[in-house]
């Protein structure tokens, strides 16, 4: 499925990117109203999102411009919280309506509503050959995103989303280091009560269920000063 993403916000823009590519979307991020109003005709998305402030269209003025010749489901974000904004966006065209801070999963899965909705249930998460899920192999650790598991020299662990959506993160870009910053707003979206203390306590955990020893752990390092890595030996 191809996305396109119109938001001007470098960090949050590149944190939905690179979540939604992880699972599987091909995603086109630009970051104003007109370059995106110029490319989806010939990008043909299976979905549209649209930050509500924008340098320069609003985004319901984005919203009417694509209504004019598609019904491609549309999803808004905002900080702006009001009913009246949500009421303006609605009824610009837009299918949906997500307040930031958002969860990503809270995104995907709106995502998946609409989709549904639009194609009569003909786009299902794993309903064709092509998109069965995400398995990449290590030298003893397995991720089988299809099933939301991890092995660990064949033996299967259980995580909670947070723990998994971390160790997804870290093991799809082996070696990048990711500030603790980076990983509260990959699982919660900005300014929520995520700290970076619970960050922590998710890394000592995973450890605790994937190292053989947490103390002088061999996959999941800490940079110091920075956040974490993913080192796949």
């Amino acid at each position: 499925m191809k996305v396109i993403l119109i938001e001007d916000d470098e960090i949050i823009g590149e944190m939905i990117k690179m979540y939604l590519t992880d699972e599987g979307y091909i995603v086109l991020r630009v970051d104003s109203g007109v370059q995106g109003l110029s490319i989806i005709k010939e990008f043909n998305p299976d979905i549209v999102i649209i930050d509500f402030l924008l340098p320069d269209l609003n985004g319901t003025e984005v919203c009417r411009e694509v209504r004019k010749d598609s019904f491609v489901p549309i999803i808004m974000i905002s900080m702006n919280t009001e009913v009246l904004n949500r009421v303006e966006a609605l009824i610009a065209g837009a299918d949906d309506y997500l307040c930031k801070p958002f969860s990503m999963k809270e995104l995907l899965a709106r995502m998946f509503a609409l989709t549904r909705r639009a194609y009569q249930g003909s786009i299902e998460r794993g309903s064709d050959d092509k998109d069965i899920g995400f398995r990449a192999e290590g030298k003893s650790i397995i991720i089988e995103h299809e099933y939301r598991a991890i092995k660990v020299q064949e033996r299967r662990v259980e995580t909670t989303f947070s723990e998994f959506e971390i160790m997804n993160l870290l093991y799809n870009h082996p070696e990048r280091v990711f500030t603790r910053e980076e990983l509260i707003i990959y699982l919660r979206g900005i300014d929520t009560l995520v700290n970076e203390r619970s960050i922590d306590v998710h890394v000592m955990k995973l450890r605790n269920k994937i190292e053989e020893d947490p103390k002088n752990p061999k996959y999941i390092k800490t940079v110091w000063g920075i956040g974490y890595k993913f080192s796949p030996n």
